[in-house]
Parts: C-alpha cells; sequence; structure tokens
C-alpha cells in the first residue's frame, strides 16, 4: 500500500539579500517512490513547477551543504531562524530559495517513519521481484523443457 507525505510550506524566492518573494510549496513523498522528494512550486502561472531529486540530499542538506549538480542544499541562518538554502539550476534558470528549517525537518521526519533509511529497496519491492525471477523453475517446467529451456518432443 503507498503512502503519501505531503506538506504545504511557504518558501522565499531570494531576489538579492534584502528582497524575497513568497512562494506556496507543496512537499511531497511516495512510498512507492521512496528514494525521491518531489516539490510544486506554484509561482503564479497556469502551470506549477515540479522539482524532483533525492530525500538524501534533502536530509543531508539539513545538516550540511549538499548536492553538486542541479541542486544543492544547505543549512543557515536568517533573521536569527535556521533556514534551509536550496539552489536550483536549470536550462531555463537558476533560483534560490530559502525554507523554514523547522517545517523541513518535520517533513522529513514523517518521510523517515514511512520509510527509514536503509529500506527503500525493500519499499519499492526489489528484493521480492529479484528473488521471484532468479527462483528455480518448478518441476513441471523442468520435464517439459530441455537443458537450454527449450521444449521437448517427449522421450527420446
Amino acid at each position: 500500500m503507498q503512502t503519501v507525505v505531503e506538506r504545504e510550506l511557504e518558501l522565499k524566492l531570494v531576489l538579492s539579500p534584502e528582497r524575497t518573494v513568497p512562494v506556496p510549496t507543496l512537499l511531497s513523498y511516495r512510498s512507492d517512490d521512496p528514494y525521491a522528494v518531489h516539490i510544486v512550486f506554484h509561482v503564479g502561472s497556469d502551470h506549477p513547477v515540479n522539482w524532483t531529486f533525492a530525500r538524501e540530499l534533502l536530509i543531508e542538506g539539513v545538516f550540511r551543504p549538499s548536492g553538486t549538480g542541479d541542486v544543492r542544499v544547505r543549512p543557515s541562518k536568517s533573521e536569527g531562524q535556521g533556514v534551509i538554502l536550496v539552489a536550483l539550476n536549470s536550462p531555463d534558470g537558476d533560483a534560490l530559495l530559502e525554507a523554514s528549517s523547522k517545517g523541513v525537518s518535520a517533513w522529513l521526519e514523517e518521510t523517515l517513519r514511512v520509510v527509514p533509511p536503509g529500506s527503500e529497496s525493500s519499499a519499492l519491492g526489489i528484493d521480492a521481484a529479484l528473488a521471484e525471477l532468479l527462483a528455480p523453475a518448478g518441476a513441471d517446467e523442468m520435464r517439459t523443457h530441455g537443458p537450454s529451456g527449450d521444449p521437448q518432443d517427449g522421450d527420446a
């Protein structure tokens, strides 16, 4: 059964050290996609902006700078409060967003209760699927197929 953990937060788009713009945001995590977090930014257009990246990157970014590619996350302070800075790079442009450390951390803790770290592959069912795929053939299948796996004509 799939579990979804969502939280609406207002992030701030950092335009300059003195100016930010509020951005309504939805953080989403699905147990059937346990390695990823999904973030939807409602930027006042007909189409929201969607980003998906590794949950581990966001978890690490709460404590120390994380990421080297299109998504970089790091802890910081703003007006005496703990914040998380998320830098996004795309062909369409770059954005620096500021999120409340408390809000993001509380949401991440909920995701970790749903799928604890290290148990992501079992949430995907990969181990069970591989075990089924690699299971020895049943006795009926062994009788009707030769060593090469081709059907046999019966007694030789």
